[in-house]
């Protein structure tokens, strides 16, 4: 599941979920672990990041303390403009 968790005119995030699935004896299946991570996108730039495991914790913290003293909608573009410096990855429209 991708849900849109933030959205300004130069940074765009979306929160990602999936889990994994392993059977049982029975042929039933199961939910065994849930993964996912952050996907930050850089529109001025137009380049992306996948963030995930431990990195995307210590994003999920960083933005929770952020979070804690009200920060603007510039603020919050300082902070994502960071992670945005170790994109690599270019978009590319499908």
């Amino acid at each position: 599941m991708q849900t849109m968790i933030y959205d300004s005119d130069a940074f765009c995030v979306f929160q990602l979920d999936w889990a994994d699935r392993v059977m049982e004896s029975h042929g039933v299946a199961n939910e065994a672990e849930r993964h996912g991570g952050f996907e930050i996108v850089d529109k001025f730039a137009r380049k992306e990041i996948f963030i995930e495991g431990s990195v995307a914790d210590g994003f999920r913290q960083r933005v929770q303390n952020l979070m804690a003293n009200s920060p603007t909608t510039d603020d919050i573009d300082e902070f994502l403009d960071g992670f945005s410096a170790l994109s690599r990855q270019n978009l590319h429209a499908h």
